[in-house]
């Protein structure tokens, strides 16, 4: 037997620019109607309401999104989407869409959508629920589990006396898995040091001149696992912080229903820049292995090092270059400009 549908209030906001083909009220009505039919099992309850939301061309997309999860907290709504009529920016790119299922909110630009208003809409919400747009009967489960995660991180976990922001965390990561690694999936972090220019400039002009300086090969001739293993973290953990704090990349609760959204929303930017920065240090590696090979004479190596020129040393010699030159991508991270960061990170999951 089919239990009880599971009421859902869902925000649209139509900002000022939007031209009123309809009333509010019909638009609520139609886009219920819609919603009602596209997921059984749930009850929607749609409040339009026009407002301004500034203006996309000075507004940052984030700003926007941030905007329209303060108003989702405001009037106690489950999701909330933004409707605007100009081009959403995020430092140089131009979006049609900002969608965060970690803040159960979406801006979307309607001067950049081919679909209809409401179209748009519902397809944002099932971005937002991490449902499949084109998947027209989802599992009645699955709906409902998606809900309650929104649900929840709008109303943030039960307090614990003494509970640190370590432990704090802990928590909501292992209660938010599925979406805090959707969302890390979503902003494709692989490819960001692609998009930061300044900082690859950097990592590129260390990683050269360090694999023509004979004494990085005696240290990295000396140097056990323990110790490649421990330049690795350190040249990680260096530009990762250079990124994180250099682009305010950190969010701050502002009312206590925020605090498992923006912990969600941390976590899930801390792990993109983590995993984008490993991806730059491998391909760094991989570029000083064959820089080394080519470049590097075996018996020079062998008269300077006092070890054979084997494969493994060329290869410790490639992960130290590749550490040293990770590390100085951190001098270009600090001129990259916060947008940049913020749209390297963000924008890929916003298509």
């Amino acid at each position: 037997m089919r239990g009880p549908a599971v009421a859902v209030r869902l925000g649209v906001l139509l900002a000022t620019d939007v031209p009123e083909a309809a009333s509010p009220a019909d638009i609520a009505a139609r886009l219920g109607a819609g919603l009602d039919a596209a997921y059984p099992g749930l009850a929607w309850e749609v409040d339009v309401v026009r407002e301004e939301l500034g203006v996309a061309e000075e507004d940052e997309s984030l700003d926007l999104l941030e905007f329209t999860r303060d108003r989702m907290l405001d009037q106690d709504w489950d999701l909330a989407v933004a409707l605007c009529d100009e081009p959403l920016r995020q430092g140089k790119h131009t979006l049609g869409r900002q969608v965060s299922p970690a803040h159960a909110a979406a801006v979307v630009s309607l001067g950049l959508a081919d679909t209809d208003p409401l179209d748009s809409v519902q397809a944002a919400v099932a971005r937002i629920l991490g449902l499949d747009p084109d998947d027209s009967r989802p599992a009645a489960a699955h709906l409902r589990g998606a809900v309650h995660t929104a649900r929840q991180l709008a109303t943030d976990v039960e307090e614990r006396v003494g509970e640190n922001e370590v432990a704090y965390g802990w928590r909501v990561a292992t209660s938010n898995l599925r979406l805090l690694l959707g969302t890390v999936r979503a902003n494709r972090p692989w490819t960001l040091a692609a998009s930061l220019s300044r900082s690859l400039s950097a990592a590129l002009a260390t990683g050269a001149l360090t694999l023509i300086t004979t004494d990085l090969w005696l240290l990295s001739a000396e140097y056990n696992g323990l110790q490649m293993a421990l330049v690795g973290a350190v040249a990680v953990a260096s530009v990762t912080v250079a990124l994180v704090v250099g682009a305010d990349l950190w969010e701050k609760p502002r009312r206590r229903g925020e605090r498992e959204q923006v912990m969600v929303f941390n976590l899930a930017a801390l792990v993109s820049v983590v995993i984008g920065v490993a991806a730059l240090y491998v391909a760094l590696t991989a570029a000083a292995l064959a820089g080394s090979l080519l470049l590097v004479d075996p018996e020079v190596f062998g008269t300077v090092t006092g070890e054979p020129a084997e494969f493994t040393e060329y290869l410790k010699l490639a992960w130290f270059v590749g550490g040293l030159a990770t590390i100085g991508s951190a001098l270009g991270a600090g001129l990259e400009e916060d947008d940049d960061v913020r749209a390297a990170i963000f924008t890929r999951g916003s298509s």
